[in-house]
C-alpha cells in the first residue's frame, strides 16, 4: 500500500502535465494557458517558436517553472506530445511553407493562366520570406468560373500547410452559405470577427479564403477590415502573418475582352500582362454593385493584387481533361480528349473560342467517355 502511493504521488506530476497538454488539445483552457503551455513547449522541446511580442495577452513568464521536473517526465511527455503531430524542428507541424512545392503546382498543375502562376507565386514567396511584414498579405481573384480561383486558392493551402485545406490554420467562408441574411449581418460581423481572432490565435499564419466575395455585406468586410491593415496588432493580437483571399466573378467581362482584343490582333494570348488588365480590375471592383466594392477594402486601397484568370480555351480544356483522366489512374488517348473537349460550350458565338465553363465540369462530364 505504501509503496502503491508513492508511486502515485510521484507521478502526480505528469499526470498534470499531460492533464494540461490534453486539455489544450482541445482547446478547453484559456488562451493565457494555451500561450503559456506553448512557451513551455517551445522553451523545454526546443522547439524554434516564439511567443508573439507585439500581443499583450502572449506575454508569459521568464522563469521555467517546470525547470525542477525529473527528466524523465519531460522525456515521456515530449514523446507523448510530439506522438500527436504538434512537435518538429520547423517549429510549428502545421505550417509547410513549401514555396518549390508551390511553383511546380502552378506551372504544372494550372493551365492558361501565366498571369496568375507568376503573380500568386511571387507574392506568396515575398511574404513568406519576410518576417516583418507590415500587414497581412490580402489578393483579390478574378475571372470567369471554371478558370481556376478556388483551384489556386487550393494549391496555396496545400503547399502552406501540411493538411492543406483540412487544416486547422485554413477557414474557407461561402458568402451566400456562411453570411446568406443581410438583416442579420450585426450578428454575422460578431460572429466572423471571433472567428478570425480565434484562428489567429490557434495559428499565426492562417489562410483565410472567401469564395463569392462579391456577395459579401460591406458591413461584414468592414467589420474585419482592421484585420488586413497596417497595424502591429488589434487588441492585443498580431494579425501581420494572414493570407487573406477573396475570389469574385467581378471583372470577368473585361478579362474576356481584353483577351479577344489580344486573339483579334494576332498577338500571343502569353504575351497579356497585369498591366493590360489589374487598373481596369481595380476600377471595374470600385463601381460593381455589391459589399465588396462598397467596402473600405476598396477605398483604403488594402487589396496587394488584383489577379485576373483569362479565360480558357479548347487547348487548356483538353489538359485539364487529360489531368481529370489521369487523376483515376487513366491514360487517355488524343481523339478522347478531343471529344471531351468538343462537348464543352464555347463563346462568342462567332468566335467560339473561350469554354464558357472553363474545366469546372471536366472531372464530372468524362464519365460520359468512359467505357
Amino acid at each position: 500500500m505504501l509503496v502503491s502511493l508513492m508511486f502515485f504521488y510521484a507521478l502526480l506530476p505528469l499526470f498534470w502535465a499531460v492533464a494540461k497538454a490534453h486539455l489544450f488539445q482541445f482547446e478547453i483552457i484559456s488562451n493565457a494557458s494555451t500561450y503559456y503551455f506553448n512557451y513551455v513547449y517551445c522553451n523545454i522541446w526546443e522547439g524554434e517558436c516564439q511567443p508573439n511580442q507585439d500581443d499583450a495577452t502572449q506575454q508569459v513568464p521568464t522563469k521555467n517553472p517546470w525547470a525542477g521536473f525529473p527528466q524523465d517526465y519531460m522525456s515521456l511527455l515530449s514523446q507523448w506530445y510530439c506522438s500527436l503531430g504538434q512537435c518538429c524542428e520547423s517549429g510549428d507541424c502545421r505550417i509547410t511553407n513549401n514555396i518549390t512545392g508551390l511553383a511546380n503546382d502552378l506551372q504544372f498543375k494550372l493551365h492558361g493562366q501565366h498571369i496568375a502562376q507568376s503573380v500568386v507565386l511571387k507574392a506568396v514567396q515575398g511574404f513568406v520570406n519576410d518576417p516583418d511584414s507590415n500587414k497581412p498579405l490580402t489578393l483579390s481573384f478574378h475571372g470567369w468560373s471554371g478558370t481556376g480561383k478556388n483551384f489556386v486558392a487550393r494549391i496555396v493551402a496545400d503547399n502552406l500547410y501540411r493538411d492543406g485545406v483540412k487544416s486547422e490554420c485554413v477557414r474557407l467562408f461561402i458568402a451566400p452559405f456562411h453570411f446568406p441574411h443581410a438583416r442579420l449581418v450585426d450578428t454575422y460581423k460578431g460572429q466572423l470577427r471571433e472567428a478570425i481572432r480565434d484562428m489567429v490565435l490557434r495559428c499565426p499564419q492562417t489562410l483565410f479564403i472567401f469564395d463569392e466575395a462579391e456577395k459579401l455585406h460591406p458591413g461584414l468586410i468592414d467589420a474585419i477590415k482592421p484585420y488586413m491593415d497596417h497595424y502591429d496588432n488589434v487588441d492585443g493580437v498580431s494579425y501581420r502573418r494572414a493570407v487573406f483571399l477573396f475570389l469574385s466573378n467581378i471583372g470577368g467581362a473585361t478579362i474576356n475582352d481584353v483577351a479577344l482584343d489580344f486573339w483579334h490582333s494576332g498577338q500571343n494570348r502569353e504575351d497579356i500582362g497585369m498591366e493590360d488588365l489589374e487598373h481596369r480590375l481595380r476600377a471595374e471592383a470600385m463601381e460593381s454593385e455589391g459589399g465588396f466594392a462598397q467596402s473600405e477594402l476598396m477605398s483604403g486601397h488594402l487589396i496587394d493584387f488584383f489577379v485576373p484568370f483569362l479565360p480558357l480555351e479548347y487547348r487548356h480544356v483538353k489538359l485539364c481533361a487529360r489531368d481529370a483522366y489521369s487523376a483515376r489512374g487513366l491514360e487517355p488517348d488524343e481523339e478522347t480528349l478531343d471529344e471531351v473537349a468538343k462537348a464543352m460550350l464555347y463563346v462568342p458565338k462567332e468566335e467560339r473560342l473561350f469554354s464558357s465553363q472553363g474545366c469546372k465540369s471536366i472531372p464530372q462530364r468524362i464519365n460520359f467517355f468512359l467505357p
